[in-house]
């Protein structure tokens, strides 16, 4: 078929440079990314998801989408990007990863904000909203702090309905905590709903540090070894009792989120690839995470939600974290 010149000027022209790419909304917008996609030949993703999650999110793209070829990353991922800028190498075409990392990197310029047609089913205070309808990141998953327990070994009535339930007599010596941002970022719930000097009481319950990752601190509890610890991730324990354990999880009066989102570098080497994957993770990859226990910012799961890292200079924030790392380690010290 022939076209004649009036149609050669009616056929939309496709995006070619990263700024168009990243903004594109027409209808073939599907096509038109996965196209380019196979002929960038490959996607590099940095991602801060462990475990079988992000396996199962690149055996899903890839299932979807043949023919572009799928790598990860998934440690210091911000001083990794910021060495790549600097020696404008850019590597990675994508990234998740928490909110703390992603205010680093938009404070860096590494980020460029992005059009994506799922935005408009995420709520405004899951996105850092840029102009134009764009957006620098957009949360698709969240894991939630509370008291994890082992229910074998603590009675029904020593279970905490609050903070000041972590004072109960059957508690003291069964409490284990790493010292780590986790454990800080429960410290700094505690002090927001009950002050510093409730806080300091603790140190009577003999708490124990471990040196382990939150990940092992919920095995640990589920195998018996520790009772109880009061930072625990509602995922962690859902898949550990999936499994059979006997680890409870319940939230306290205020729930300390840790959110992850997606966002795109500036100067992403693959963009047709780059803006593919996050199309994909913000939609099929929310899904798939909801198979990990991992919470969604549109569901409401009856507990109130604290997110201590957002809309809050940089430098608050690595303050608050000293002080609340530093009281972590005196409540466990005899």
């Amino acid at each position: 078929m022939m076209l004649l010149p009036s149609q050669l000027w009616s056929q939309p022209r496709k995006p070619t440079a990263v700024a168009e790419i990243a903004t594109y909304n027409g209808l073939d917008r599907e096509q038109v990314l996965y196209t380019g996609a196979k002929g960038e030949g490959k996607i590099v993703w940095y991602t801060s998801l462990a475990g079988d999650s992000y396996k199962a999110i690149a055996r899903a793209f890839e299932a979807k989408y043949p023919g572009v070829p799928y790598r990860a990353g998934d440690s210091e991922l911000v001083p990794r990007m910021t060495e790549e800028a600097k020696a404008r190498r850019p590597i990675f075409d994508a990234l998740e990863t928490t909110e703390d990392s992603l205010m680093t990197s938009k404070v860096s310029q590494l980020l460029r904000p992005y059009f994506s047609p799922s935005l408009d089913k995420y709520p405004d205070d899951a996105q850092e909203k840029a102009d134009k309808h764009l957006t620098f990141w957009t949360t698709i998953r969240e894991s939630y702090l509370g008291f994890g327990y082992n229910k074998t070994q603590i009675s029904p009535n020593a279970v905490p309905k609050g903070f000041d339930g972590l004072l109960h007599s059957e508690l003291k010596t069964k409490i284990g905590i790493t010292l780590n941002e986790t454990s800080a970022k429960m410290i700094g719930a505690m002090i927001k709903i009950k002050g510093d000097g409730f806080v300091k009481k603790l140190k009577s319950q003999e708490i124990k540090a471990y040196t382990v990752s939150s990940a092992a601190l919920a095995d640990l509890i589920a195998s018996g070894e520790i009772g109880t610890s009061f930072h625990i991730f509602r995922n962690h324990a859902l898949v550990s009792a999936a499994k059979g354990s006997s680890l409870g999880w319940i939230p306290m009066e205020l729930v300390p989120t840790n959110s992850g989102g997606v966002a795109l570098p500036a100067q992403p080497p693959h963009p047709h690839a780059a803006l593919l994957l996050i199309d994909f993770l913000l939609h099929d990859g929310a899904k798939i995470l909801d198979k990990f226990q991992y919470g969604h910012p549109t569901t409401d799961y009856g507990f109130k939600r604290w997110y201590q890292d957002r809309g809050r200079p940089l430098a608050d924030l690595e303050a608050d974290s000293a002080r609340w790392e530093k009281l972590a380690k005196e409540i466990t010290q005899r």
